[in-house]
């Protein structure tokens, strides 16, 4: 398969999904710019905090989005009401795969949920990135039958809780879920600030958030 084939059945895969009309995806779109805005979990700060463990925006925010979505998808694709598509479990793929994009996600501070809201409010070192991140996945499909396959190493299938769990799927993903609410919850609260966090603030609050030992001012 060619490398437009490939591009095009890419395509064809996402628009047989049936996730909705465009409004309906353009709507969760803006609904999800605007909570990822509202909590700065797209600024470099939060993220590379995160990364050098003086930041928990991000941690609080996963594990409580995870928790709640595992519950609630799970039931809802068991009851009929969504489906997802299945990628097969392969290990080699998937430990270099890990690392790259964690290493990756430290040094540019982004993700590729918060790198388009980030070019959107104009910061050019996102872009920069965005565009290293293209030019990447083009030498990946350009390369991958010759190249990049033969080194993912063998695939384990397409593995599910249903496929190994059985009858006991459903108490997992529920007591799965709700440990990561707890943990999002319990988790200390730690924030890396920088001045443009502190330019909004009054004079009070300001001082009070430097006496608070729970926050890390950047200079």
């Amino acid at each position: 398969m060619g490398l437009f084939d490939r591009m095009m059945n890419m395509f064809t895969i996402v628009a047989n999904e049936g996730h909705g009309s465009v409004a309906v995806v353009f709507l969760i779109g803006i609904l999800f710019g605007g909570i990822i805005q509202y909590t700065r979990v797209d600024k470099f700060e939060k993220i590379a905090g995160f990364a050098m463990l003086k930041d928990t925006t991000v941690p609080k925010m996963l594990f409580l989005a995870i928790g709640i979505a595992a519950i609630g998808l799970f039931f809802e694709v068991k009851l009929g009401y969504a489906s997802y598509h299945i990628k097969p479990m392969i290990l080699s793929g998937l430990i270099v795969g890990g690392i790259l994009f964690g290493a990756s996600m430290a040094i540019l501070g982004k993700c590729p949920g918060t790198g388009p809201i980030s070019i959107a409010e104009g910061r050019i070192d996102v872009l920069v990135g965005a565009i290293g991140g293209i030019l990447g996945a083009y030498v990946f499909t350009k390369y991958y039958d010759s190249f990049f396959e033969p080194l993912m190493g063998k695939s384990y299938g397409k593995e599910t809780l249903l496929n190994t769990m059985g009858a006991h799927a459903s108490w997992f993903v529920f007591v799965f879920g709700i440990a990561l609410i707890i943990i999002a919850i319990k988790i200390p609260t730690m924030e890396l600030l920088d001045e443009a966090d502190l330019s909004k603030l009054t004079e009070e609050e300001r001082a009070e958030i430097e006496a608070n030992t729970k926050f890390e001012i950047i200079k």
